[in-house]
């Protein structure tokens, strides 16, 4: 049976919440071992978010599985003492403590990489590891303000706060990636290095044509609830119904498509106002109220219909239940059941999909499940490890 892409990478996480476990949680998927070390008793925070799942938390199932944890108190000594030899022996060490917070604890890239110069070393941080904004605390919605997504969404009366926590997620991804890249270069130059990662500046990269619309227009952006920036019609319309028919109209040709055979109203292609994409986005309030009342006089399976006989672009707007519930989930198998200290648990499967590379299979760990294992195979006798549970330095 082929291995999973990162068989035999092991990495060490000083995680917690969101943004550090997506990124492990993505390589612990292609198969690295990730050491998941957690505070004893409480363990990540995010264990402490709800309890949707027979008792665990929502966050937790989703951003854990395949991975082990170590119940270690980095706080004294022989805790740091432990933490120096796994990393040492590491291929990654990962942490998003914030700032500061692994050099305080003798656990800094410049104290590690001596130990071994092979090690890559990623920091998720709000805002990096200088400037003004180093030492503000950083939360999703901190950042989708302070990056301008809050003012991208909503409605004009309004900002909204994208729902799920995308500067987490985004940073997570960078971690993930940048990790790999220097994983590559590592393979050429034998040496490790450091990857400073920020929320902020994976949002700043997403705002994607909107400082571009600044500079060159002096342009703020708009909030246009459900619709597109800048092409008109796109959008969820509601139908006559009451459910809604997601419509992207992105070219020439799809307006003209549209219009004719989706619509019914080919006049539409010759009133001035809507004859190009600025001409439609000047007269948005004009032709969102036209489309809006088209829309209306039909059900939504109808122009679903329509709109795939004249092969354009749609969709429906799906809550949680139906998304579960879709045709495409269950051709590609995209839950699948994982083990966990409650029993087994459905899980969304990896988005990644590589053709000799299964997606690695692994429980969701107990709080400290795994510490005694990892220390054997990091070195420690029995005897040592009694000792440093004795001492409440693991448990």
């Amino acid at each position: 049976m082929a291995r999973s892409a990162l068989s035999g990478l092991k990495v060490v996480a000083l995680e917690q919440a969101v943004a550090g476990p997506f990124a492990t949680h993505l390589l612990a998927d292609m198969g690295a071992d990730v050491l998941k070390v957690e505070r004893p008793g409480t363990g990540d925070v995010i264990r402490g978010w709800d309890r949707a799942v027979h008792g665990l938390s929502s966050g937790f199932v989703w951003l854990n599985r395949a991975k082990r944890s170590i119940a270690l108190d980095v706080r004294k000594p022989s805790g740091q003492a432990v933490l120096r030899r796994l990393a040492e022996q590491a291929d990654v060490f990962l942490t998003n403590l914030g700032p500061g917070a692994a050099d305080r604890l003798g656990m800094g890239y410049e104290q590690l990489s001596q130990l071994s110069p092979r090690l890559i070393y990623c920091n998720i941080s709000g805002y990096g590891l200088d400037g003004p904004y180093r030492d503000a605390k950083a939360y999703d919605l901190l950042i989708q303000g302070e990056a301008g997504i809050l003012a991208t969404t909503g409605y004009p009366d309004a900002p909204a706060k994208v729902g799920i926590p995308l500067s987490d997620l985004g940073a997570g991804m960078y971690a993930a990636l940048g990790i790999l890249m220097a994983l590559y270069q590592r393979e050429r130059t034998g040496r490790g290095q450091f990857l400073d990662v920020s929320m902020f500046e994976a949002m700043l990269e997403w705002l994607g044509y909107f400082p571009h619309h600044y500079w060159h227009q002096g342009e703020e952006p708009e909030r246009v609830g459900m619709r597109h920036h800048y092409n008109v019609p796109y959008g969820p319309y509601l139908a006559r119904d009451q459910r809604y028919v997601c419509l992207a109209v992105a070219s020439a040709r799809d307006w003209e498509v549209v219009c004719r055979q989706v619509f019914e109203r080919p006049d539409l292609l010759d009133d001035p106002r809507f004859a190009d994409p600025p001409g439609r986005r000047e007269h948005r309030k004009e032709l969102e109220a036209i489309v809006e009342a088209i829309f209306r006089q039909r059900d939504s399976q109808d122009w679903l219909e329509r709109l795939k006989a004249a092969d354009l672009a749609y969709g429906e707007l799906r809550g949680i239940a139906d998304v579960l519930a879709h045709p495409q989930i269950a051709a590609r198998a995209l839950v699948r059941e994982v083990d966990s200290p409650v029993g087994p648990v459905p899980t969304i499967e990896s988005a990644l999909r590589l053709s000799d590379s299964p997606v690695a299979e692994g429980p969701l760990p107990s709080l400290g499940g795994d510490t005694q294992a990892v220390l054997r195979e990091a070195g420690y006798s029995q005897q040592e490890i009694d000792a440093l549970v004795k001492n409440g330095v693991i448990s």
